[in-house]
């Protein structure tokens, strides 16, 4: 005669289950085992860590893996979510069975010195520990367990390591402009001096569709409303056209069904081609990204005395300021702000690419 099976357990596709109320909730999940004993043994534990955070308030003991899947299943909607994936199956054999409270900068030496004799850039591996410091943090913050505590008292300071490597930004000035975009094909030079002017991405010019054009006739122009999907910090994007980047936009009206940029009547993909690549070297700048015109647009706008939240509202950063609806008064401003990086400096460079292409 068999054993009697401890209440609560429950075999299903020959792995144990739990099916029972603790501590006056019902608990239904996998022991992870076929192996009746341990199965028990786990129900056990669990039972008691239940009976400890109700009656003395003691926080359950989690694992990193268990704190990583529930991440993953709350940022399914996060556009880096598959990198982040990535990042946490490499880390998972290094932490994944050590507990929260237990896991500090020095658990993780051991791995980051393991990336480090791969040859792994430190940027790479400063992504995979801000992982392990969001995780953490939300821990602390953010998850609340059924007795009403977080899943972990505080989080450890996860510090990032310093990347000497890590290229600076290039903002350019007039004349580098001007070489610059005089060596670009033309659809790339209409593209590079849409960018200097509003300070959008790579991928938001590329992908900028007309559909996103919003009209404010009562100040006789318009913005783009870039989807939030398609901008990097998940909010959507207010374009403000000064008036060099609205002659832009005006040339290409009617060039394409959708998208206001393309190549040979297709979309481009990105800007940093090979033809940028050649044209950058042939001026003598061939460290300059296209990232590089976002930071001149940046710059421009604070050298022009532009304030920092409008800074911020212009180049697209996160502020909590800007919505899908605007007011006259505030797009006047915005727009007066875009206006003042236009026509400075002698020579008017903008105005070289704008008579070149036939729209100035």
């Amino acid at each position: 005669m068999g054993r009697k099976t401890t209440p609560g357990l429950k075999k299903r596709a020959g792995i144990w289950h739990i099916d029972k109320r603790i501590c006056g909730r019902r608990v239904c999940q996998s022991t992870g085992t076929d192996q009746l004993k341990e199965a028990e043994l786990y129900l056990a534990r669990l039972i008691e860590q239940s009976r400890q955070a109700k009656i003395y308030g003691v926080r359950p003991e989690r694992s990193f893996e268990q704190a990583a899947a529930k991440f993953v299943l709350e940022n399914q909607h996060k556009r880096s979510i598959n990198e982040d994936i990535g990042r946490l199956k490499n880390l998972m054999p290094w932490i994944g069975d050590i507990p929260l409270n237990k896991l500090h900068i020095g658990v993780l030496q051991p791995w980051i010195e393991y990336r480090r004799k791969e040859g792994v850039a430190v940027g790479t591996i400063n992504h995979g520990l801000k992982v392990v410091r969001r995780i953490l943090n939300l821990a602390a913050s953010e998850w609340m367990d059924e007795n009403g505590m977080t899943w972990l008292q505080a989080a450890p300071k996860i510090k990032l390591l310093p990347d000497t490597n890590k290229r600076k930004p290039y903002p350019l000035n007039w004349e580098e402009q001007t070489a610059l975009f005089k060596e670009l094909p033309d659809h790339l030079a209409q593209m590079a001096l849409f960018t200097v002017n509003t300070g959008c991405r790579d991928s938001e010019v590329c992908n900028m569709r007309w559909e996103w054009e919003m009209k404010i006739p009562q100040l006789n122009t318009s913005v783009f409303l870039v989807p939030g999907e398609l901008v990097k910090n998940g909010d959507e994007r207010l374009v403000i056209l000064n008036r060099i980047a609205r002659s832009v936009v005006e040339a290409q009206r009617g060039t394409h069904p959708t998208h206001v940029f393309h190549y040979k009547g297709k979309p481009v993909g990105h800007m940093l081609t090979s033809a940028w690549k050649r044209a950058r070297v042939r001026v003598g700048l061939p460290q300059v990204r296209v990232h590089d015109l976002k930071h001149t647009f940046g710059r421009r706008l604070r050298a022009a005395g532009v304030n920092f939240e409008d800074r911020q509202d212009l180049l697209g950063h996160r502020s909590g300021r800007i919505t899908t609806h605007y007011s006259a008064a505030e797009l006047t401003k915005l727009i007066e702000a875009a206006e003042s990086v236009c026509d400075r400096g002698e020579g008017k460079p903008e105005l070289v690419v704008l008579r070149r292409l036939n729209f100035g």
